[in-house]
């Protein structure tokens, strides 16, 4: 198992920026993906962006181009530069681990954090 904790979330203006980080309980050298998750109330938690442990990236096209996903095995963090926000950004952003064992698929969550993108 792994603990994910968030952070970073906040109130910025559109065309701000803000950065979450995603602190993992153990090595995320393993672990197959690791993702960005958004909720809104009373719509199904999207993709956001993730990364695979060979570095490979993939991004819901609303956010392409401005947000970025990256990982630092080494500190076991999972980050998500955002930039150039908009108001349509405004939800709650979950870290997500994918593990796979055993031919299973395990998903961890962490608690989510608050974005809130707002003049």
């Amino acid at each position: 198992q792994v603990q994910l904790v968030e952070s970073g979330g906040g109130l910025v203006q559109p065309g701000g920026s803000l950065r979450l980080s995603c602190a993992a309980s153990r090595s995320i050298f393993s672990i197959y993906a690791m993702g960005w998750y958004r909720q809104t109330p009373g719509k199904q938690r999207e993709l956001v962006a993730v990364i695979t442990r060979g570095g490979s990236t993939d991004y819901a096209d609303s956010v392409k181009g401005r947000f970025t996903i990256s990982r630092d095995n080494a500190k076991h963090t999972v980050a998500l530069q955002m930039n150039s926000l908009k108001p349509e950004d405004t939800a709650v952003y979950y870290c997500n681990a994918v593990q796979f064992e055993g031919g299973h698929r395990y998903d961890y969550w962490g608690q989510g954090t608050q974005v809130t993108v707002s003049s």
